[in-house]
């Protein structure tokens, strides 16, 4: 029996390029080679889902990477049909490796008779198998309590500072952060208190579900280059109305960090056309080829700090530390150069 279980990576269809990127990351910490372990994962004539995993998993440390992105259902299902897989192949623990996790904005009931999907969801996880979670800026931080099984949720916030730092050195002191809605206050002001720059918010009223009937910039952003900070971007409705927003109140030039790049519909078009400068987003959502040939959209990865997140749930050491910019900044000094 070896000494020390190794981490195995597995990977449904959601984001493949994600899970390479974090096992070639894992290689280099390690310094050995770490693999995506074979398995395939396919789809009948009627689309129902089968794995079959070729290598030996008993009692092996299992991370399962698979996001719920678009389509949500078809990648939850292939999440819960791989862990049952796993549990069922004897793995000795089985994380699940969720850099977006789907079904997240249906964390409470708004109106009477409607579903708490989120909950749902938690539920299937953990029946499926799965003994931990691993995810990335959580829509709202109370779906960790809907899980009975440990749940590091990581932030995007540490990452986007040490960009924004990168890339705006030359004129920090001219920075606003800016919070799209109220709800979002917290998220903004994590990153702005991280770059030493002031805060703002973007009041909207909604009429209905997707529609803004109005929007009020709360603080003086005259003169300043705007960061709107946000987790999602759906449709990029709001999110382009907000950059004309603060345009119009007399900001130079508005900017957007967004963790998770859903850009659904008309969002890409929306985006390409719109007075936003940049839109910087994460690849926990595969971007596809519309999203990566946008001029103004930047993609960040997070590859390396998923793969110390899991090394260090590996080997009983701390992840908050991976909130620190401090703790990422060596992880990232292949990106973002200390000067």
């Amino acid at each position: 029996m070896p000494t020390m279980i190794e981490p195995k990576l597995i990977s449904g269809n959601a984001n493949k390029p994600l899970a390479k990127a974090i096992a070639r990351r894992m290689s280099l910490h390690r310094g050995m080679s770490v693999n995506l372990v074979d398995a395939r994962v396919e789809r009948f004539n009627d689309q129902e889902i089968f794995v079959e995993v070729y290598e030996n998993v008993r009692g092996e440390d299992m991370y399962i990477i698979q996001p719920t992105s678009n389509p949500a259902n078809d990648n939850l299902m292939e999440l819960l049909i791989i862990a049952d897989a796993l549990k069922r192949s004897s793995a000795a623990r089985i994380t699940a490796v969720i850099p977006y996790f789907g079904y997240a904005r249906q964390d409470r009931r708004a109106k009477a008779r409607t579903p708490i999907s989120a909950k749902l969801v938690a539920n299937l996880i953990t029946r499926a198998g799965v003994d931990r979670i691993l995810t990335l800026d959580l829509h709202a931080t109370q779906i960790q309590g809907f899980f009975d099984i440990p749940v590091d949720n990581l932030y995007a916030a540490p990452i986007f500072a040490l960009d924004v730092l990168h890339t705006f050195r030359d004129r920090l002191g001219d920075l606003m952060v800016v919070s799209p809605d109220v709800g979002g206050v917290a998220r903004a002001r994590e990153l702005a208190k991280r770059i030493n720059a002031p805060l703002s918010i973007v009041d909207k009223r909604r009429e209905k579900p997707g529609e803004v009937a109005e929007m009020t910039v709360i603080g003086d952003v005259k003169g300043k280059a705007c960061i709107i900070v946000d987790d999602i971007c759906d449709t990029a409705g709001t999110l382009c109305k907000a950059a004309e927003v603060l345009m119009d109140a007399g900001a130079t030039e508005v900017h957007s960090y967004i963790t998770h790049g859903v850009l659904s519909g008309p969002a890409v078009e929306r985006i390409r056309n719109s007075v936003m400068k940049t839109l910087v987003i994460t690849d926990s959502i595969e971007p596809t080829e519309a999203v990566k040939a946008t001029p103004n959209i930047r993609i960040v990865p997070t590859a390396p700090m998923f793969a110390q997140a899991i090394l260090n749930t590996w080997n009983g050491t701390s992840v908050s530390s991976l909130f620190d910019m401090e703790t990422l900044t060596p992880i990232y000094e292949g990106f973002y150069s200390r000067g």
